[in-house]
C-alpha cells in the first residue's frame, strides 16, 4: 500500500482537501482508505448503548457490525498510543492510505499551508514533504506547489506519485464534475 500524508497546521484545510480528493481518486480506480489522528480524547460510541457498556465494563475491543458496516473500538487502557505503522498494519489492503495528522512521522506528505493560519511551513524542516498545497503562491519552495482550489491538480499529482497512468479524458471530466 502507498501511504501519503496530508499534513499541516489546524485550520489549514486538510480535511476539506481530503474530502475533495477521495472521490476524485476513487473515480480513477484508486482504492483509498484514510487514517485520521486526533489530538484530543474522542469517542465514536454513545453512553447507554450496548457497545459503550461493553467497553466501560472492561472489554479490550468491541466490534459492532451491521449489514452496511462494522467498527472495532479498541481501548488502549494503559498501553501507549499505537504508531502509524501499527495502525497501518490493521487496515485491509488498498492502493492508497491517506493519513491526516501524524505530521512528525516519516511517511511522504503533501503539506497544506495557508499564510492566514500564521504558522511556519513544515516543509522547511520536514524532508518527507513532497509538495505543498496552498491557496496562494508560495515563493522559494524546494518542492512542487499545488493549488488547494484545484483538487483535480492535487489528485493528478498523487496518481503520478503512485506511478499510475494519467487519467483518461472521461475520468478527468467525471472527477472534475464531482
Amino acid at each position: 500500500m502507498k501511504v501519503l500524508g496530508i499534513s499541516g497546521w489546524s485550520g489549514s484545510g486538510k480535511t476539506t482537501l481530503l474530502a475533495e480528493l477521495i472521490p476524485l481518486l476513487t473515480a480513477r480506480g484508486v482504492k483509498v482508505s484514510t487514517i485520521k489522528h486526533a489530538h484530543h480524547d474522542f469517542d465514536v460510541d454513545q453512553p447507554g448503548k450496548d457497545s459503550y457498556r461493553h467497553r466501560e465494563a472492561g472489554a479490550s475491543e468491541v466490534l459492532i457490525s451491521s449489514a452496511k458496516r462494522y467498527a472495532i473500538m479498541h481501548e488502549h487502557r494503559d498501553a501507549p498510543e499505537p504508531t502509524l505503522d501499527e495502525l497501518l498494519a490493521r487496515l485491509s489492503p488498498v492502493d492508497l492510505v491517506l493519513v491526516e495528522g501524524f505530521k512528525k512521522s516519516s511517511h511522504a506528505k503533501i503539506e497544506v499551508w495557508r499564510a492566514s493560519v500564521g504558522k511556519p511551513m513544515l516543509q522547511i524542516e520536514d524532508t518527507a514533504v513532497i509538495a505543498v498545497a496552498s491557496d496562494a503562491p508560495v515563493p522559494n519552495l524546494s518542492v512542487p506547489q499545488l493549488d488547494t482550489n484545484r483538487p483535480q491538480q492535487v489528485a493528478d499529482f498523487i496518481v503520478a506519485w503512485m506511478g499510475r497512468p494519467a487519467a483518461t479524458r472521461g475520468e478527468a471530466r467525471r472527477g472534475a464534475a464531482e
